[in-house]
């Protein structure tokens, strides 16, 4: 018992010494390459110079925003699986990312920029969470089966907007439009208020890490522990959306992140919660940083969308995971 304890609290080590690593090789890679010496002069130098104006200016900040948006996407894929109680679930499939896109996608049609656009795909995101909680509600029943059906209608009601969207869009615009789609890092976006989220989350989840692990065994069971299964899904109902509502107010609909990871981790450390909270906001933000390095480097000067790596590494990894699991 202590040493399987011992090998996942090691395997906690492992991520965050790969996550360090990550930010390492985004910051090191890219049309410049610096070396490592460099990094570290850049760190505890204050002159001016190109390198630090690479690191600081451009590449760190993206690598920042490449770790969020992962954590969070890995984090709501967790919790979603764990709400659905079913590990194909991701953080997509109650329509979120659906409104957020629509929005922003909107919001470029009339040309919003910035902060303005991150607004109006967050609002986007917000009025599809309680869309699909109003309707999955509103005979004050509640049931996974409503809750994931009303999720695919929205989802699907949302991608004909979008779909009419691009068909009205002007040609100039739709580039820009298909890159946010796939996802998007290559703009400046404010950092703060996606890790709040991201914070937010985690120190709500961990707390939650025993009754989670309670509820993968089943309503009954957990309702004979004492635990108000009610209660708990409407907090994981909300904390996944609004994790997945930051995630892609920040970079755009990005696959795979939060349905990969979260099934790799329980393969390799079972299904205690409290290291797979952890675990998953480590692994997916390490992996979105990695994937976004090789979306602007593989092509470069060209960028491409991050969710293209992602569905690159996810989709072959995914069928090969389904494949041992089965």
């Amino acid at each position: 018992m202590f040493s399987l304890i011992q090998q996942r609290y090691s395997f906690l080590i492992f991520l965050l010494v790969l996550t360090l690593l990550s930010f390492v090789f985004a910051v090191s890679i890219g049309s410049t390459t610096i070396s490592w010496n460099n990094i570290w002069q850049s760190f505890w130098s204050e002159q001016n110079s190109i390198h630090s104006t690479l690191i600081f200016e451009l590449r760190l900040p993206r690598a920042l925003a490449a770790f969020a948006c992962g954590a969070m996407l890995s984090l709501a894929g967790l919790l979603m699986q764990v709400l659905l109680r079913n590990p194909l679930a991701d953080p997509y499939v109650l329509g979120v990312s659906g409104g957020a896109a629509t929005m922003a996608l909107l919001g470029l049609l009339i040309g919003l920029e910035g902060g303005f656009l991150n607004l109006i795909a967050f609002a986007g995101a917000l009025v599809s969470i309680f869309l699909v909680f109003y309707f999955s509600h509103s005979s004050g029943s509640w049931t996974m089966a409503r809750l994931l059906l009303t999720g695919i209608v929205m989802a699907a009601g949302w991608g004909a907007l979008i779909s009419f969207l691009l068909i009205i869009a002007p040609p100039e615009k739709v580039h820009s439009m298909l890159f946010w789609l796939m996802g998007d890092l290559s703009y400046d976006r404010p950092l703060l208020p996606a890790y709040v989220f991201l914070g937010i989350g985690f120190i709500i989840a961990l707390p939650l890490a025993n009754s989670l692990n309670i509820m993968t065994w089943g309503d009954l069971h957990a309702g004979a522990l004492g635990i108000n299964t009610s209660q708990l899904r409407l907090v994981l109902f909300f904390l996944a959306s609004l994790l997945t509502a930051g995630a892609v107010t920040l970079a755009g609909s990005v696959g795979f992140v939060g349905l990969v990871i979260p099934h790799l981790l329980r393969l390799i450390v079972g299904s205690e919660h409290r290291i797979l909270i952890p675990a998953s906001v480590l692994a997916g933000g390490s992996l979105l940083v990695l994937a976004d390095t090789l979306a602007r480097t593989i092509l470069a000067p060209q960028q491409l969308p991050v969710g293209i790596i992602t569905a690159l590494i996810g989709v072959p990894l995914f069928l090969y995971l389904l494949r041992r699991s089965g």
